[in-house]
């Protein structure tokens, strides 16, 4: 991938690169725009779908951004772009992992099913071995979460930082002296998302028999490959840019116009404008809406409300709503609340003359909304057995 040349005869600066960029970026759009609009028509099961949709967002946020950052890319004008991509990644982790917490009922539900169990795996080779002989508890679950939530706090706050230091001049991509803030930027994402793909990964192990029926395999595959690996390819890039393997762009007079980290930068943009085609493919696999528009048929057939365009905008408007990870974040850091598991709402019937397939059954008992106001006290007692006491009211108000 070494690159040597003038001003204009970069191959990342041709109009070909800009070109095939642009027509993987706008198929990609066009895919997952449909996929969303299908689930939003078909919006029969808002507690999982607004996650869905959320996680559907990605391709067009990070194709896009990715797209005029390689326009741009010649200027520090890319590093807004990939600051609003860079901020949406984090959003997608924290709605991935809560879309296995909808599949399996909840928090409550989550610690019936696996509290006492011993924890595996436990070997060095999955960083476990500390975990050893223990067995599953809510704080457990609790460090799953929070690992993931970190990454949605700490990923915005440095992408300001990036801005802030691009401003007076102590930023520029690939540049890793110590009077600079990449290499310490860099540092604290990839502690931040190591720690991220680590409770994901914890999460998972616990939970892999319960979340069987999902295809969780696809999903964690498609996400994690979209958001981490391009991390990671990015990082590499990044290295490969402190190296002669990436060289600067000079002028004719042999003047640099543009660093080895801009490059690199503009490299990374372009692989992901084409590796967004295949996650849009990838994701509109994973994320099938068919169960949904089975349900939302069968019950549009007996209320015989028809989808409008009104409704469709409604359903948006809900599922963009950011208020559900401000609670879930004070549920999950407020001492108050560390012994506590968010307890789901009722269930809702299964509609007559539905299929009793394990996707459709699992669409007919899955709740509107978690309920985050009800949380039930996670002692010796679970939400399945005895009557514990429970705490009431916003979580908001704490």
């Amino acid at each position: 991938m070494t690159i040597n040349g003038t001003e204009g005869t970069t191959f990342i600066r041709s109009a070909s690169a800009q070109g095939l960029a642009g027509l993987c970026t706008w198929a990609a759009l066009l895919i997952t725009s449909h996929q969303i609009y299908q689930h939003l028509r078909f919006y029969s099961c808002p507690a999982e779908q607004r996650w869905i949709v959320r996680i559907l967002f990605i391709v067009p946020i990070y194709a896009f951004d990715s797209w005029l950052s390689l326009i741009f890319f010649s200027d520090n004008v890319y590093i807004y772009f990939n600051s609003i991509r860079d901020c949406y990644e984090a959003f997608v982790i924290y709605s991935f992992l809560s879309l296995c917490y909808e599949y399996l009922g909840g928090e409550s539900n989550i610690m019936a099913e696996i509290r006492g169990k011993p924890i595996r795996p436990t070997n060095y080779l999955t960083c476990t071995c500390c975990l050893a002989g223990k067995q599953y508890t809510i704080e457990f679950l609790r460090f799953c979460k929070q690992a993931t939530l970190q990454f949605c706090f700490i990923k915005p706050i440095m992408a300001v930082i990036t801005l802030m230091l691009t401003a007076i001049g102590k930023y520029e991509d690939g540049d890793w002296s110590l009077d600079q803030g990449y290499i310490y930027i860099t540092l604290v994402y990839n502690v931040s998302i190591s720690l991220a793909l680590y409770g994901m990964f914890l999460f998972y192990a616990a939970t892999r028999d319960l979340l069987s029926p999902y295809r969780p395999v696809l999903k964690f595959l498609t996400v994690k490959s979209v958001i981490f690996l391009s991390f990671w390819q990015g990082f590499l890039i990044a290295i490969l840019g402190a190296t002669s393997a990436i060289d600067p762009i000079y002028d004719a007079d042999g003047k640099e116009v543009i660093g080895r980290g801009t490059v690199a930068a503009g490299w990374q943009n372009f692989f992901i404008c084409i590796e967004m085609f295949f996650a849009a493919i990838a994701l509109r696999f994973a994320f099938n809406v068919s169960a949904y528009a089975d349900a939302h048929n069968a019950s549009s057939a007996n209320d015989g409300r028809p989808v409008t365009l009104q409704s469709i905008s409604s359903s948006l408007k809900e599922t963009m709503n950011p208020k559900d990870i401000m609670q879930d974040a004070i549920h999950n850091f407020h001492p108050q609340y560390q012994q506590y598991t968010q307890h789901s709402n009722a269930q809702r019937p299964q509609q007559p003359g539905t299929s009793t397939s394990t996707e459709e059954q699992r669409m007919s008992k899955a709740g509107s909304a978690t309920n985050y106001s009800t949380m039930v006290e996670s002692g010796t007692h679970d939400s399945s057995s005895g009557a514990p006491s429970q705490a009431t009211g916003n979580l908001l108000d704490a």
